[in-house]
């Protein structure tokens, strides 16, 4: 296994870059590396309620980077979004894979019609820009083999995964055929300060945060066995960066993961052991949610380890308590809805 590799950051140093959904949780986590490394940051998010976006996410970056209130399905704000920036971090979408069944048109429009426009503009406008696109484990469906490594079959269960799968090859698509440079990263489940934790719409380990801090007991859905692994914030921005700066990545697809995989029964159990109180109960499926539950599932990301260098540092018991930390100290701008308003400019 090749030693993990670090961020040259002195290569974003001066650079000018544009983050969709740059309010949400881990745009704002990667804007704090962004500012860190010396980068021109511009944040676009729509502020829409039942998506990620929070004002308090990057409130001490007051003064420190730009933000910009659009939607990436206006086509007219993107095309100028996109002029002279160095990269796009494209993380906007819609995530919640029950609102994706309920309104389909709506996904389809956010996670499948805007970013063709998205990428349309950067042909048009600026070609020379380099692209890094989040997509999600989701698109594999109910996995066949254990662990999931990308050349498992699509075969997505719900609406938003159907999508994500058209995301992505849009992306490698314009790699391929227009030279605008892209690379995807097929996130499995991201969790860590600033995420969103007053419903399940992001993961349903948001509101299990939610629930042990306000003392009520974690719900497990079905029997509990089923196995997920999981990535702090700040190691899927590592592997952003390290995508958006070696050449490497370059028109390809990789997944994260890691190793210190566990049944969602452990998980809760886990959860209840490092904040030292709460209680865990296992209840039935809703019958929404099991209709799209994909069973276990855990990754392969040989390939990113052996292409980039990229390891996962953060082992889920520390990162369970560093996010316990930081909701128990900020709960009041994140268990209610944010502010409008813009916290930074």
């Amino acid at each position: 296994m090749p030693p993990p590799s670090t961020v040259s950051e002195t290569a974003l140093q001066g650079k000018n870059v544009l983050v969709t959904g740059g309010l949400g949780f881990i745009g704002s986590n990667l804007a704090r590396r962004l500012v860190a490394a010396g980068a021109n940051v511009t944040l676009v998010d729509s502020l829409i309620p039942e998506y990620g976006g929070n004002p308090f996410n990057v409130e001490d970056l007051r003064g420190r980077v730009q933000v910009n209130v659009a939607d990436v399905r206006d086509p007219h704000s993107i095309n100028h979004l996109v002029s002279g920036q160095d990269y796009l971090f494209n993380l906007a979408g819609q995530t919640c894979h029950l609102d994706s069944v309920r309104d389909p048109q709506t996904d389809l429009e956010i996670n499948c019609r805007a970013q063709l426009s998205i990428l349309e503009a950067c042909r048009k406008r600026n070609p020379a820009i380099r692209v890094i696109f989040t997509s999600t484990r989701q698109i594999y469906g109910v996995p066949r083999y254990l662990p999931v490594d990308e050349d498992h079959p699509l075969a997505p269960v719900d609406i938003n995964g159907i999508n994500k799968v058209a995301g992505e090859s849009y992306h490698l698509f314009y790699h391929r055929i227009h030279g605008v440079r892209a690379s995807v990263l097929r996130l499995t489940n991201t969790y860590g300060p600033r995420m969103r934790v007053k419903d399940d719409r992001q993961t349903f380990l948001g509101i299990w945060f939610m629930r042990l801090l306000d003392g009520q007991p974690l719900r497990v859905f079905g029997d509990g066995l089923q196995i997920r692994d999981f990535n702090y914030v700040d190691d899927v921005v590592e592997a952003l960066l390290l995508c958006a700066t070696d050449e490497r990545a370059d028109g390809q697809t990789f997944n994260l993961g890691a190793p210190d995989w566990v049944s969602l029964r452990d998980l809760a159990a886990m959860m209840v052991e490092v904040y030292g109180r709460g209680d865990y109960e296992i209840v039935p499926f809703p019958p929404e949610r099991k209709a799209i539950d994909i069973g276990s599932y855990y990754s392969d990301h040989q390939r990113i380890v052996n292409t980039l260098g990229w390891h996962p540092s953060v082992p889920l018991r520390e990162g369970i308590a560093r996010t316990l930390a930081y909701f128990d100290e900020h709960r009041r701008h994140y268990w209610t809805s944010p502010e409008k308003g813009i916290a930074a400019a």
